[in-house]
């Protein structure tokens, strides 16, 4: 009987998304029709604060780390982000917000995301905020909550 050593499996490739395919930020929309809009830049950007965390959540799934710092605020965005293709989102909760819409200058937004990575469900809980920069909305930091 001959011993083989079990190397470790890459990760499995995460799930296509195109534009006709749900989009992953939950809401009842094609991926095209919703958050791929402003990852293509056709839609201009996110008009509420609400809407900027759902996109860059579909950005984190699609793997659009240009995106992700493009929608940084400049004092808190890395010089890079390099995204782990290990990390495989399985969904967004919003469970709050306040302010965000277009009549404010800054907003948060409270979220659940779930996440399988290494074989391992996982959630994040946050709080993010956001600021107005040049008249778009950017995110700028946020804080972990406990479960």
């Amino acid at each position: 009987m001959s011993r083989r050593k079990t190397r470790p499996r890459p990760p499995a490739p995460a799930p296509a998304v195109t534009a006709d395919t749900p989009c992953p930020c939950g809401l009842d929309a094609a991926y095209g029709a919703c958050c791929g809009r402003f990852h293509s830049g056709t839609a201009g950007t996110a008009p509420t604060a609400e809407l900027l965390m759902r996109s860059r959540y579909s950005a984190f799934v699609v793997g659009d780390a240009p995106y992700l710092l493009r929608t940084w605020a400049p004092e808190t965005r890395p010089g890079t982000l390099d995204l782990d293709p290990g990390m495989r989102w399985k969904g967004l909760e919003i469970l709050g917000t306040t302010d965000g819409t277009a009549f404010h200058q800054s907003g948060t937004v409270t979220f659940r995301a779930r996440y399988a990575h290494g074989g391992e469900a996982g959630s994040l809980h946050e709080r993010s905020r956001f600021t107005r920069h040049d008249g778009a909305w950017v995110y700028v930091d946020g804080d972990f909550l406990d479960d």
